[in-house]
């Protein structure tokens, strides 16, 4: 896939790595050109061009036609409502000051040791990525299939001098890297906007090391019931409701920002919803034990302000997770009934 225009050259930090990547049309290694305008596949020859320093790295699926490919239709989506943005943001400390004030950036910052290698798939505009990269002592990888979201993350780096930190353009169903080369990889908010969330787990989990560690962030089947019914009900009204969001109530947060979250929320052309049993599920299947999730999976045990991410708990029974569901849904569907599952690698 190659880009056109003028010559964009590879970051250094690829090729620091370059053993971490594979060619996402054939596995084969990856080499730099010696123009370091592209990247090229040294057993098939694909060639991968570069555009604001991003290689461009997204291979198309090749499924069968029966199965319905919504990655387009996302694609053009986010391409034109990236998020979320950086409008109050100049500067990294202003962005750790923003991402610090939220409980669970501010423990993955404290919580992933020195020297971890950490891929976010589905980074969207890279705010996550940047702030986890101002740590020295990590590399940390930014993947998404928009180029607009990560231009601006890529912006952002740049101005802000973020070195361990390399944003690039990826099919999650047709990664980029060599299986088990990640200590953490991070897919939040990400896998319920495709077309198998299923499968696009199973794709990236293989990305995770043994002893490493996955986080994924989904939508909940109970706590997303709110927000669909506040979906139909701004739909009926002409968008007259929208006071019915917590987030669009608030006086701290600009248009900008509340435009982004409407659209995220309410206008975006697919998702699909999930149960804590279900990607438990998945963890089993994908050679994952569970290790912590927000909420707390357990009934009555509730998520603390010191809460150890990555040190194991017990996942609860069905009793557990259907009171736990339920709190999600009859609390309004908070934070878009969303919900985080972290699971190990077992050697």
């Amino acid at each position: 896939m190659e880009s056109t225009g003028v010559c964009s050259l590879i970051p250094e930090l690829v090729d620091q790595h370059l053993d971490l990547f594979a060619c996402p049309a054939c596995g084969g290694a990856m080499a730099v050109t010696e123009d370091r305008c592209s990247m090229e596949c040294c057993d098939c020859g694909q060639t991968f061009g570069s555009e604001a320093g991003i290689p461009l790295l997204f291979w198309p699926n090749e499924w069968d036609e029966a199965k319905e490919d919504v990655t387009e239709k996302i694609k053009a989506f986010y391409e034109e409502t990236p998020f979320p943005n950086y409008d109050d943001l100049d500067s990294k400390w202003s962005l750790r000051e923003k991402a610090r004030k939220g409980v669970f950036a501010r423990l993955l910052d404290e919580q992933i040791p020195h020297g971890t290698k950490i891929l976010e798939v589905g980074c969207g505009t890279g705010q996550l990525s940047n702030f986890l990269g101002m740590t020295w002592g990590r590399t940390v990888f930014g993947a998404d299939l928009c180029l607009n979201s990560l231009k601006l993350g890529q912006g952002f780096r740049g101005r802000n001098q973020i070195d361990q930190v390399g944003f690039l353009q990826m099919n999650l169903f047709r990664p980029v890297f060599r299986p088990g080369s990640f200590d953490l990889v991070i897919c939040n908010g990400v896998l319920h906007h495709t077309s198998d969330p299923h499968l696009g787990f199973q794709s990236i989990s293989g990305l995770v090391k043994e002893g490493g560690f996955i986080l994924v962030g989904l939508y909940n089947s109970y706590g997303r019931i709110a927000n669909d019914l506040r979906r139909s009900l701004f739909r009926l009204s002409g968008n007259r409701l929208t006071f019915l969001d917590r987030r669009l109530r608030r006086k701290d947060l600009s248009d900008v920002r509340k435009r982004t979250w409407f659209m995220d929320q309410y206008r975006n052309p697919h998702e699909s919803a999930h149960s804590i049993g279900e990607v438990l599920e998945w963890f089993d299947e994908e050679g994952f034990e569970f290790v912590n999730s927000i909420p707390k999976s357990r009934a009555g045990s509730a998520f603390s302000a010191e809460e150890q991410l990555f040190e194991p708990d017990r996942a609860g029974g069905k009793v557990d997770h259907f009171l736990v569901q339920m709190g999600m849904l009859l609390s309004g569907g908070r934070e878009g009934g969303f919900f985080i599952m972290i699971g190990r690698k077992k050697a």
